[in-house]
């Protein structure tokens, strides 16, 4: 069973009443929550409520209440003035999005220095009721306000691994790392999914996303490790960003670096770009990684740093995203 926070339920928020004139309505407001039978809770200056009793609050405090010294929390997560709450109500689809699982795996093809396909990277596609796509920023946007990103991550992670099976090759499976609490609970759904489907572990390599800042090193190392226990690889993305030292990458391990397209694309006429790809290959040689350059849309490029060293290419000029993997 998933732990709490993989479980999309009903959020409860934290109410906070400063000054006298808020703090008198306590009382008539817990009983106006009461005569209409809504879950209401007092804590000292606080008031707990459940998102379908937000409105309710709203519609009250707009008459009796001085709104400018309301806030909300859910979540242990920062106190915010109470207007930007409509803000977390307007994002609740995401909790049907992942409710019905609706989500769709595409494929893009990873090349050797021959153009032939070595991997594909699993990338997650969502759909709204009448199937039409929604935008991945979108929807983890929306996750991240509403703290589903742990219920979302999993799904993604899930999805991605039944979609391997079908693959039957190396594949990319990105993961946000700060969405694991614990890696030998939060994993282990994956590591006995991808065991009962037959799964080679070697086949999956499991990438930090570049959009998710690592600030707990050790919380990382934890997760790779436990990766690594189980037969599995992993990549590390926007290395420059992330993991500037050399050091903490030959305490990583990792067994593939990704190139951000930031330098991959014009590499071959710019001649800054070309530091950073020789300085980062030397940096992947050095911790014995495999260097892997993204976001390939010109011949001229893949040729340059074919020559430099590079050893894996994706991009379009490759192939796109597909439902149907490119053979």
């Amino acid at each position: 069973m998933p732990c709490k926070s993989c479980l999309v339920l009903e959020l409860q928020f934290d109410i906070l009443l400063k000054e006298s004139k808020n703090l008198s309505m306590i009382p008539v407001l817990v009983n106006h929550f009461q005569r209409r039978d809504l879950m209401i809770k007092v804590k000292d200056n606080q008031v707990i409520i459940n998102e379908s009793s937000v409105r309710e609050l709203l519609d009250f405090s707009e008459h009796f209440m001085d709104i400018e010294n309301l806030y909300f929390r859910f979540e242990e997560n920062d106190w915010k003035p109470i207007k930007e709450i409509e803000n977390i109500l307007d994002m609740k689809w995401i909790d049907e999005v992942i409710h019905r699982k609706s989500i769709v795996s595409y494929s893009q093809p990873i090349v050797n220095s021959n153009e032939v396909i070595y991997a594909y990277e699993v990338l997650s596609r969502f759909t709204r009721e009448d199937g039409t796509l929604i935008y991945p920023n979108e929807v983890f946007t929306a996750a991240k306000s509403r703290g589903r990103l742990y219920a979302l991550d999993r799904l993604c992670r899930m999805a991605a691994v039944s979609y391997s099976a079908i693959l039957k090759k190396k594949t990319f499976i990105n993961f946000i790392p700060t969405s694991i609490y614990s890696p030998e609970f939060c994993l282990q759904s994956t590591v006995k999914l991808a065991n009962s489907l037959g799964i080679d572990p070697n086949q999956l390599v499991f990438e930090v996303v570049e959009s998710e800042q690592v600030d707990d090193i050790e919380h990382l190392k934890s997760i790779l490790n436990y990766y690594k226990e189980k037969g599995f690889q992993y990549a590390l993305d926007d290395v420059g960003e992330g993991y500037s030292t050399l050091e903490m990458l030959k305490d990583i391990q990792p067994h593939y670096m990704k190139l951000d397209m930031k330098y991959v694309q014009g590499v071959s006429a710019d001649h800054e770009k070309q530091k950073i790809a020789q300085m980062f290959l030397e940096k992947a040689i050095e911790v014995s990684a495999t260097p892997l350059a993204e976001g390939i849309e010109s011949r001229e490029d893949f040729e340059w740093l074919k020559q430099c060293g590079y050893q894996l290419f994706q991009g379009y000029l490759f192939g796109k995203p597909s439902i149907e993997p490119k053979r």
